[in-house]
C-alpha cells in the first residue's frame, strides 16, 4: 500500500510541475500499449515514466482503461522509458527523440508477473471519486461509502442522481424507469431484490449512464445503472465471506461467499448469497368525503438464495471462452391486514386479512466467446444468454366485520417466462484516433400467466404476452488533442402479441431508429465538458398490460391495459467535471421530451362506484428538465465530504378517469455524507438526506428527511472488516401524501426504516493478485468472479 501511495504522490507532483519546453525546440511524443505477458489483456493505470540521461524524472503518465498511453511535448534528447505496475516486473527501454524521430510508437509492451513480490491484498480507495467519461459518469466506490450499509441498496441512495426507497426501488433523476446491469449484464432478478443481495464491499464502481449510446438496449427512460464488482481472477485460491445482521422490529440477516481458483488457462469461480428475515410496513389513508380511514399493515417474510458458478478458459492470447450460470430461489409468506373504519357508521367497518405463499426460481445461462485480432483493440465477440423464471403464488383473502358483504376466496397465480438473447459485437480501431463499432442483437421473450380464483366476481384466465426485438447498431468516434466525439444509431424492429384465453386481443409492430451523439472537450487536465443526445424507449411490463382483473383490497381493483403504447424519450444533457486538489466537482443540466408517457392512475371503478380502479394509461406528451451538482472535498486528512444537490421540473398531463388533469412539478433533494477517520483502521460516517415536496399526475408528496450514522473498523492486516450502521436515527423516513382525484384523500406510508446493522467480512486464501481484465459488450469489463 505504501508503495502505491508513493507512486500516486509522485505522479501528482509530476503533473503539477510538468516541464515547459523552450520555444523553438524539437518536441516529440511516445505512445504504446501495456498488456499482461501471459494473457495479452490490457493493464490499466500502469505508471509510465520518462527519465533523462542523468536518471531524473522528465515526464510521465498512466495507461488508460484499454492499456494505451501517450506522453507528449518531450524535448529532443535521449531518455529511458520505465513502466511500473504492482505485481509486475519493471519494464525499461531506451528512447531517442530527434527531428527525424519525433513520434515514437513502442507498440505492445508485455509486463511479466513478479511472483515473488505479489501480496494477497485488495486495495480499496479511502474515499469515492467521480469520473466523467464520454458516455457515462463513473463513481469509484471508496471506504467512505462501503461503511454505510450491508448491501448495494444501502449505498445507492448516497450517490448523486439516484434515490432508493425502503423497499429497494431505485430511481434516477426522480424516475424509476431505469435498467440495472451487473458487470454489464442484465439479470432477471427484480431490481429491489438484486440490490439487497449485493454486499457493499463487493462493489468497485457504479456507472451512471443517463444517456446510453446506441450500443446499448434503449429500454428505460432514465438510463442505465451499471454496477461493477471487484474481480477475483487471482492466481491460486481466493475467497471472501461477508455476513450481516439488521436489528429493528424484526431481525434480518444476509450473507455471501465468493470463491475462485485460478490455475493455468482456467479460472473457476462460484458465489453464494442469501437474504432472510421479516420486515414490517404500516400505512394510513383517510377519505374526507366518506369520513373513513384505511389502516394497512403488511409483514414481508421473504427469503432468497442465489448462487453462481462459472469458468473462464483462456485458450491463447487471442481466444477466450466463458460460461456461467446463476440460480435465484425465492420463498415468501407475507401477511397483511387492512382495516376500514367508517366513522359515520361503525356497523359498516370491515377487516381484510390476506396470507400469501409465493415461490420462485430464476435461472440464467450465459456463454461468451471473444476473438482478438492482431491489431490492438480489434476484436469480435459472440454472447448467448438464456434466462427463465417460474413463479407461483397462493393468496388467501379473509373478511371480518358486521357489514361484511364479502366472501373469503383464494387465488392461484402461476407465471412462467423466458428470455433468449443473441448478441454479436465487432470493434475496429481504424486508427490511433478513431474507432468503429458494429453489432446485431436478437431478443425473444415469452410470458405465460395463469390465474385461477374462487372469487365468484372474477374469472379464471390464461394470458400470454410475447415480444421479439431484432436490432442493429453502429457507432463511430474520433479523439483529438482536446476533444472527442461519438455518433451512433440503433435500428430496432419490435413486435408484440397478446393472447387472452386463446383469443388474440392485441398485436403491434414497430420499426424505430434510436440515434445518439456525444462530444467531449478537455479544457485542461482537470476540467472536462461534455454534451450528449439520445433517444430511448419504455416498453410496458407484464403487470401493466395484463387485462385480468385482480381484486387486491375491498376498495381497489387492479387491472392492466393490453393496448398500452410504447413511451419514447428524447434527452439532451450538458455536463462539467473538475478535479480539485482536495476533491472533485461535477455539474450538469438536462432536458427531456416524453411521448406517450405511461402513468399509473386511480379512477372510480365503472363496475362498482364504491371502489377504485388501478390501471395504466398513456398520457399526453410531457417535458422535464433539471440541474445536478455534486462533489467531494477533503478539508484535512481525517475528514472528507461527499454531497449532491438535484432540482427537477416536470409537466404532468393526462386523464384520471374522464377528467383531464395537468400539473407542473418542481422538486429538489440534497444529501451530504461526512466521513471521519479516527485512526488508520477506524472510520465514522454521518449521512443526511432531504427531499422537498413533489407532485405527480395524481399525488402530492410532502417533504421528508432522514439521518444515518455508521462506523467501520479493519483489522487482521486489513483482511477483516467490522461495520456498524444506524439508519434513520430520528425515525423520520415517512411518506405523507394528499390527492384530490378522483376524490380527496390523505395518508402516511411508514416502512420499517429505523434499524441497526452489524456486518463482518473476511478475505482468505493463498492466491496472488494479478490484474486481469477482459472486454465486456456493455461496460468494457467482462471478468470472472462477479457475484451475479
Amino acid at each position: 500500500m505504501k508503495q502505491l501511495i508513493l507512486i500516486l504522490s509522485l505522479f501528482s507532483l509530476l503533473q503539477a510541475n510538468a516541464f515547459q519546453a523552450s520555444k523553438g525546440s524539437v518536441l516529440g511524443q511516445i505512445s504504446g500499449m501495456v498488456v499482461d505477458k501471459n494473457l495479452g489483456y490490457p493493464i490499466p493505470y500502469a505508471t509510465v515514466l520518462i527519465n533523462n540521461a542523468e536518471g531524473k524524472l522528465v515526464s510521465g503518465n498512466s495507461s488508460q482503461d484499454d492499456g494505451s498511453f501517450i506522453i507528449k511535448d518531450i524535448p529532443e534528447g535521449s531518455y529511458t522509458l520505465q513502466i511500473q505496475f504492482i505485481g509486475y516486473k519493471t519494464y525499461s527501454k531506451s528512447i531517442e527523440i530527434s527531428s527525424g524521430n519525433k513520434l515514437v510508437n513502442i507498440g505492445s509492451i508485455s509486463l511479466e508477473a513478479d511472483i515473488a513480490s505479489l501480496e494477497d491484498v485488495t486495495i480499496i480507495a479511502e474515499r469515492s471519486t467521480i469520473e466523467q467519461k464520454i458516455d457515462r459518469k463513473v463513481i469509484n466506490i471508496g471506504k467512505d461509502l462501503t461503511t454505510s450499509g450491508a448491501s448495494a441498496a444501502d449505498i445507492m441512495g448516497n450517490l448523486p442522481t439516484l434515490t432508493v426507497d425502503q423497499d429497494g426501488n431505485i430511481a434516477m433523476r426522480g424516475n424509476d424507469n431505469v435498467r440495472i446491469l451487473v458487470d454489464g449484464k442484465p439479470t432477471n432478478v427484480p431490481a429491489a431484490q438484486l440490490l439487497k443481495q449485493i454486499p457493499s464491499t463487493s462493489i468497485k464502481s457504479v456507472e451512471l449512464i443517463t444517456n446510453p449510446s446506441a450500443k446499448y438496449n434503449p429500454e428505460g427512460m432514465s438510463g442505465i445503472i451499471n454496477i461493477i464488482l471487484h474481480k477475483n481472477s487471482n492466481l491460486g485460491f481466493n475467497a471472501n465471506v461477508s455476513t450481516g445482521v439488521t436489528f429493528g422490529k424484526h431481525t434480518r440477516a444476509n450473507g455471501s461467499l465468493d470463491m475462485n481458483y485460478r490455475t493455468g488457462k482456467f479460472n473457476f469461480y462460484t458465489n453464494i448469497g442469501g437474504n432472510f428475515g421479516k420486515k414490517d410496513f404500516n400505512g394510513r389513508i383517510f377519505r374526507e368525503e366518506s369520513n373513513s380511514q384505511d389502516n394497512i399493515f403488511v409483514q414481508n417474510d421473504n427469503n432468497s438464495y442465489l448462487y453462481k458458478v462459472g469458468v473462464d478458459f483462456y485458450l491463447n492470447d487471442k481466444n477466450t471462452f466463458s460460461f456461467y450460470t446463476n440460480q435465484n430461489k425465492s420463498l415468501g409468506e407475507p401477511i397483511g391486514i387492512i382495516k376500514i373504519s367508517n366513522f359515520n357508521d361503525l356497523s359498516s367497518n370491515l377487516t381484510q386479512n390476506f396470507f400469501l405463499d409465493n415461490e420462485g426460481l430464476s435461472s440464467t445461462y450465459n456463454f461468451d466467446y471473444k476473438r482478438e485480432f492482431k491489431k490492438d483493440g480489434h476484436n469480435i465477440e459472440l454472447e448467448l444468454n438464456y434466462n427463465e423464471g417460474e413463479n407461483t403464488e397462493i393468496a388467501i383473502f379473509e373478511f371480518e366485520g358486521v357489514g361484511n358483504n364479502f366472501t373469503s376466496y383464494r387465488d392461484n397465480v402461476a407465471n412462467d417466462n423466458s428470455n433468449t438473447t443473441i448478441n454479436l459485437d465487432y470493434v475496429n480501431p481504424l486508427s490511433e484516433n478513431s474507432k468503429l463499432e458494429l453489432g446485431a442483437e436478437a431478443r425473444m421473450r415469452e410470458t405465460d400467466n395463469t390465474y385461477k380464483t374462487t372469487n365468484s366476481n372474477l374469472n379464471n384466465a390464461n394470458y400470454n404476452y410475447d415480444n421479439n426485438i431484432y436490432s442493429f447498431y453502429t457507432t463511430y468516434g474520433q479523439t483529438f488533442e482536446k476533444w472527442s466525439y461519438q455518433l451512433g444509431a440503433r435500428l430496432e424492429q419490435y413486435n408484440v402479441e397478446a393472447v387472452l384465453d386463446g383469443v388474440k386481443i392485441f398485436e403491434d409492430d414497430y420499426l424505430t431508429v434510436y440515434p445518439t451523439a456525444y462530444a467531449t472537450y478537455t479544457l485542461s487536465d482537470k476540467k472536462t465538458l461534455q454534451l450528449n443526445y439520445g433517444r430511448r424507449v419504455d416498453r410496458p411490463s407484464l403487470s401493466q398490460v395484463n387485462p385480468v382483473r385482480e381484486f387486491s383490497t375491498p376498495r381497489i381493483t387492479g387491472v392492466g391495459n393490453p393496448e398500452l403504447d410504447l413511451q419514447f424519450t428524447s434527452s439532451i444533457e450538458f455536463n462539467y467535471t473538475q478535479n480539485l486538489d482536495k476533491g472533485n466537482f461535477t455539474g450538469g443540466v438536462f432536458y427531456r421530451f416524453i411521448q406517450n408517457e405511461i402513468n399509473q392512475t386511480f379512477s372510480i371503478d365503472p363496475e362498482d362506484p364504491a371502489k377504485l380502479l388501478l390501471t395504466y394509461i398513456n398520457g399526453d406528451d410531457n417535458t422535464a428538465f433539471g440541474l445536478e451538482l455534486s462533489g467531494s472535498y477533503k478539508p484535512n486528512k481525517w475528514w472528507s465530504i461527499n454531497s449532491s444537490f438535484e432540482i427537477y421540473n416536470q409537466n404532468n398531463r393526462g386523464f384520471i378517469g374522464e377528467k383531464f388533469v395537468e400539473y407542473e412539478n418542481t422538486s429538489f433533494n440534497f444529501r451530504i455524507n461526512n466521513s471521519f477517520k479516527a485512526s488508520e483502521n477506524l472510520t465514522f460516517q454521518l449521512f443526511g438526506y432531504y427531499r422537498a415536496p413533489g407532485q405527480d399526475l395524481q399525488f402530492e408528496a410532502e417533504a421528508f428527511y432522514f439521518v444515518n450514522t455508521g462506523a467501520r473498523y479493519s483489522f487482521l492486516d486489513d483482511k477483516a472488516t467490522l461495520s456498524l450502521n444506524f439508519t434513520d436515527i430520528f425515525n423520520t423516513q415517512k411518506l405523507k401524501f394528499t390527492t384530490d382525484e378522483p376524490y380527496k384523500q390523505e395518508g402516511t406510508l411508514n416502512p420499517e426504516s429505523q434499524t441497526v446493522f452489524v456486518g463482518f467480512s473476511y478475505r482468505f486464501g493463498g492466491g496472488k493478485n494479478k490484474a486481469l481484465r477482459r472486454k465486456n459488450r456493455d461496460d468494457n469489463e467482462k471478468d470472472g468472479g462477479g457475484l451475479f
